[in-house]
């Protein structure tokens, strides 16, 4: 069986601007849903749970955890 798909440790800076993203909302809904994936996998959530909490698709979920850990 394959590792279970995880973000990359996040820097300060990365954190921070991922949990404003998340906090104002006001920026798109796909860059709004991304952060929130992102910052579900820093926080030990795995990719199904991921997928349900952003109603996305668990291939969606791990393609833009993989981009953003590239």
């Amino acid at each position: 069986m394959a590792e279970p798909v995880r973000v990359r440790r996040l820097t300060d800076q990365e954190g921070q601007r991922l949990q404003q993203i998340v906090r104002r909302g006001s920026t798109s809904s796909v860059r709004y849903r991304r952060a929130m994936m992102l910052l579900a996998s820093a926080g030990g959530n795995r990719v199904p749970v991921i997928a349900q909490l952003v109603a996305a698709d668990e291939d969606t979920v791990r393609d833009v955890i993989h981009r953003f850990n590239e």
